[in-house]
């Protein structure tokens, strides 16, 4: 087969399959209203918040990962990443105020602390519980570490 022939058919078939992927539906991430949780337990926040998708245990497969274009990390490598030291003051950052930095995760990931602080009690000063929470989180994700 001549060098052009090759390239008309290897063009042909790419076509073909990016007509068929493209034919394919995509996942719909549905949103659901932020529930209470115990602010003493990480590992039901990160179940609650977080599984849907980093997964139940962390590594990036929950159930809503397929429908985001960025693919969530997987958080039990946060400090293999990070020369074995686990990045608390960076995983506080991200939760508190979201991905700054998109070469550094997903800008889609919400922002916890704003959605923490719609837990509040109707009155007082809600930082320090969205603070204990974040804590919370932080020490239950430096559990699950490889």
């Amino acid at each position: 087969m001549s060098r052009l022939g090759s390239f008309a058919l290897f063009a042909g078939l790419a076509s073909i399959a990016l007509h068929g992927t493209a034919q394919q539906p995509v996942p719909k991430v549905n949103s659901v209203t932020i529930q209470q949780t115990p602010i003493d337990c990480g590992q039901q926040m990160f179940t609650t918040y977080c599984a849907a998708c980093h997964g139940v245990s962390g590594t990036g497969d929950g159930p809503a990962a397929q429908a985001l274009k960025t693919h969530p990390a997987n958080l039990t490598t946060l400090s293999q990443k990070n020369k074995g030291v686990f990045p608390s003051e960076h995983v506080k950052s991200v939760l508190q105020f979201g991905v700054q930095n998109p070469a550094h995760g997903s800008a889609v990931m919400p922002v916890w602390g704003d959605l923490l602080l719609t837990l509040r009690p109707s009155s007082g000063d809600a930082a320090p519980i969205v603070n204990q929470r974040i804590f919370n989180l932080t020490e239950y994700l430096k559990k699950i570490q490889n």
